[in-house]
């Protein structure tokens, strides 16, 4: 993971520092997260934030979901102020509040958002998490969502993130539930004094095992949630991530745990799940502490082929990165010696994403920062932070870039686009109690380019999620990406497959390995564009 190289490209591009601009105000978002707070210091009051991003109306312009709380401890919708929101996007950087006309407010505590075409109609659909129960949104094609039943347990779940993948291969997305610990306000622990309380810490409360509904092809759905082996284990499920970890084929999940050990579940392609984050190396901190993991992605960061982890931590303990060893060999905790260990043992972090913000071939690190409310009452520090962006620099290092992210805030969820199509990854992001951030980027890549996969399955999920796109250049390099919208902590992001091409102006094959499926490869691929692949038929 992020190993040292000696020898530096010749053709490699060395733009300057990554630079965002935040428009948010002057683009028309306007919304806050609220939180509902009211001094009874509630558990849910900490966590809520998710943010999906999803083509809607198939426009070609990305637009933003938001979920909101809801008052306490009724968690019903009291006025316009809890409403979730969907912003349409105008395409040229302006943003229109199309809620009320497509169905998506709400009602209730919701938490996180995942977006998805799970009735491969070719329109995005969205499930939201929530407190007290999740609600299935189908897209209907017109402007409109309706909600879609989904099988519910005994006792509503506290579900903090979830995402779509498509587990058994068979071209229809299934759904996973990150539930987080058993919550009911009227029965809530008290921590502190009555003159000083305080927010309780998770071990006050009892976990909960995670959740996996099978597709149906109908549009309903089956809990196999037990018969897969994923119900087995009790944890307290926050940030969820997708991607085939050991080249199998078959897609994995890891999920972050609050305060007790991280879950790695290996999708043993018969629609079953061995839980092997021990034996992966990705349990735990390198010295066997668990860390309070809020957020993760699973991305190749060093361009081997194989898909790393990062995970996101509470302050003093620092934020994890694992370098994936291939195959069923386990990852190498590679935190301390890329930087990143000591960078962030004074954070906080909920969201984050790893994304080529610079274009130069190197995926780079973006974290949602923001300490817990109390600490800035009984600590006397102050809880809003600045985000941050790691840079990746030639392979080599991990660094630290804060241009255009200064402004402190309670930040939570985050999800990444490119809102106005000019090939640079852009960002939004949700603040507690305060206004969302749209984080324009605004890089000097130096004349670095850039391509987009837009992938179309046929026998594959309609958006191809779980496939693994290479890009290999001219100059011998291969570039490694995979399709998933669940990246970091309760959110949702852009379906299409991205890279940075550095000084390449084209790939010389574009090479899909399809969920299932056989490999396919397109050669000569112009740079600088949003390229559609379809699925080849299959013999």
């Amino acid at each position: 993971m992020l190993r040292i190289v000696c020898i530096i490209l010749a053709t490699a591009i060395l733009p300057a520092a990554i630079r965002f601009e935040e428009i948010a105000a002057k683009s028309g978002l306007r919304f806050e997260l609220k939180n509902g707070e009211a001094g009874g210091f509630h558990q849910i009051e900490l966590t809520l934030g998710g943010v999906a991003v999803l083509d809607f109306d198939n426009d070609g312009c990305t637009d933003i979901f938001f979920t909101n709380g809801a008052a306490i401890p009724s968690l019903r919708k009291t006025d316009a102020k809890f409403s979730n929101r969907l912003f349409r996007n105008n395409c040229h950087l302006t943003f229109t509040d199309v809620t009320a006309k497509t169905g998506l407010a709400g009602q209730g505590y919701a938490m996180a958002a995942a977006s998805a075409d799970f009735d491969n109609d070719g329109f995005a659909d969205l499930f939201v998490a929530g407190v007290k129960g999740n609600t299935l949104y189908r897209n209907l094609g017109n402007g409109r969502f309706a909600e879609r039943p989904l099988p519910v347990p005994e006792t509503p779940r506290w579900a903090v993130s979830a995402g779509w993948l498509d587990y058994d291969n068979d071209g229809w997305l299934d759904l996973f539930v990150s539930n987080y610990v058993e919550w009911d306000a009227a029965k809530e622990p008290r921590c502190g004094t009555s003159e000083r309380q305080y927010y309780c810490h998770p071990n006050a409360y009892q976990g909960l095992p995670n959740q996996l509904f099978r597709n149906n092809h109908d549009g309903t759905f089956t809990d196999v949630s037990r018969a897969s082996g994923i119900g087995a284990l009790v944890g307290k499920g926050m940030g969820v991530a997708f991607a085939d970890v050991d080249g199998d084929g078959f897609t994995d999940v890891f999920v972050a745990n609050d305060s007790v050990r991280g879950l790695l579940f290996r999708n043993l392609g018969n629609g079953r799940f061995a839980e092997i984050a021990l034996e992966a190396g990705v349990a735990l901190r390198d010295d066997g502490h668990a860390i309070a993991g809020m957020g993760a992605d699973l991305r190749d960061l060093d361009n081997d082929g194989r898909p790393d982890l990062v995970v996101s931590g509470i302050l003093n303990d620092s934020f994890l990165l694992f370098r994936n060893l291939g195959g069923l060999n386990g990852f190498e905790d590679m935190a301390q010696r890329t930087g990143l260990l000591m960078s962030t043992r004074q954070l906080t972090g909920w969201s984050l994403g790893i994304f080529d913000f610079d274009n130069d071939g190197w995926k780079d690190i973006f974290f949602a920062l923001a300490h817990l409310m109390q600490l800035d009452r009984y600590l006397g520090r102050e809880a809003a932070l600045p985000n941050r962006v790691y840079r990746n620099v030639q392979g080599r290092t991990l660094e630290e870039e804060r241009t255009g992210l200064e402004g402190a805030a309670l930040h939570r969820g985050a999800a990444f686009a490119d809102f106005d199509n000019d090939g640079r990854v852009d960002v939004v992001v949700t603040a507690v109690n305060g206004p969302a951030k749209l984080l324009r980027n605004v890089t000097e890549t130096g004349g670095a380019h850039w391509l987009a996969v837009r992938l179309r399955g046929t026998r594959a999920n309609r958006q191809g999620l779980g496939a693994v796109v290479r890009v290999h250049l001219a100059d011998g390099r291969d570039l490694y990406n995979h399709a998933t919208t669940a990246v970091g902590y309760a959110s949702a992001s852009e379906p299409l497959v991205r890279f940075g091409l550095g000084s390449a102006a084209a790939a010389e094959w574009v090479e899909i390995r399809w969920p299932g499926g056989p490999v396919q490869r397109v050669a000569g691929v112009k740079a600088d564009r949003v390229v559609e692949i379809v699925e080849a038929a299959r013999p």
